[in-house]
């Protein structure tokens, strides 16, 4: 995947690591993000979580309504990248899994 990381990116994150509770990301991704936005970031990590539970693309769509294209895109970022792989692993580890 195409990296994304300079200054305007690295603020971002630093930004968001210096968030402490859930309440203070509410209000710091309702202000960043559109409705829709959020809504598709929301829809593409619960499409995470199903996968990682081991369902099938026809159970996650039927379940989310995510169209097989956010499903595939997913399921890629999964397998070949690691940025899904640690958010899933550390809630799971910690017992905060939502699903």
């Amino acid at each position: 995947m195409k990296s994304m990381h300079n200054q305007e990116t690295e603020a971002l994150y630093k930004a968001i690591l210096s968030l402490k509770t859930t309440e203070e990301c509410e209000k710091f991704f309702k202000d960043i993000c559109t409705i829709k936005e959020l809504e598709a970031l929301s829809l593409r990590f619960l499409v995470a979580q199903q996968l990682d539970k081991g369902k099938n693309y026809n159970d996650v769509s039927r379940d989310t309504g995510a169209s097989s294209a956010t499903i595939s895109r997913v399921n890629k970022c999964i397998n070949y990248s690691d940025g899904y792989r640690i958010v899933l692993d550390r809630l799971k580890e910690s017992g905060d899994e939502i699903l």
